[in-house]
């Protein structure tokens, strides 16, 4: 199970501390980029980004909950990222548009996701599966930290799993949204390969809370 702390919910009056003992405890960072436009919040810009860049070596994860998913895509390639998630949403479900930017993705040899909101189907992404190098399950309304998981999401981890298994793909499973001990077991168990959590890793001890995610996933 690969963890991947997401650092919006990180104490940026504690920058130095926190992401030394995440690059000892995990394996990817996940940044949740926002626009205030496709979700009515503000995150990150490319200068912040780089700057976590020249301080770890870990995977850095790029959910890009943007309007304009071509655009941010080449300012977070150029910053750094080493995958990049965007929202079928983003692309009112064009398929096309989606093949477009999932090859334009591929281009700059990163890996490309493909992410759906919690009231999206997951069949109709069923003809993007073999193209991507990752599925991102939101768990959660896009948009804020905190929420509580939705239940109904593992139904969609557990198709994601089995159509992989069918058609012989390769994707990585990942879960964003209200992730912690108490529902990682049950994501694990349906085929869940990589979880997001925020609230759950940065409230108390980092160190601690990653261990429990970890454990709880047995």
């Amino acid at each position: 199970m690969i963890i991947a702390p997401s650092v919006l919910s990180l104490d940026y009056s504690k920058f130095s501390e926190q992401l030394s003992t995440l690059n000892e405890n995990c394996e990817w960072l996940h940044f949740d980029v926002m626009d205030g436009h496709f979700v009515p919040n503000l995150s990150f810009g490319p200068k912040l980004f780089k700057d976590f860049r020249k301080c770890t070596s870990l995977f850095l994860d790029v959910h890009i909950m943007v309007s304009d998913p071509f655009y941010y895509t080449d300012v977070f390639a150029d910053a750094g990222a080493d995958g990049i998630t965007f929202h079928y949403e983003a692309l009112n479900g064009d398929l096309d548009k989606c093949n477009v930017l999932i090859t334009y993705i591929k281009s700059k040899y990163l890996k490309a996701g493909i992410s759906i909101n919690p009231g999206t189907p997951v069949e109709l992404i069923e003809p993007l599966l073999k193209e991507v190098d990752l599925v991102l399950i939101m768990s959660v309304e896009p948009g804020y930290g905190g929420q509580e998981f939705m239940h109904n999401s593992l139904n969609k981890v557990e198709y994601l799993k089995n159509y992989k298994l069918n058609n012989n793909l390769n994707y990585l499973i990942e879960v964003d949204g209200g992730v912690n001990d108490k529902n990682a077991h049950d994501l694990n168990a349906k085929g869940a390969d990589v979880l997001v959590a925020g609230s759950f890793v940065f409230n108390g001890d980092i160190e601690s809370n990653i261990e429990k995610l970890r454990n709880s996933t047995n």
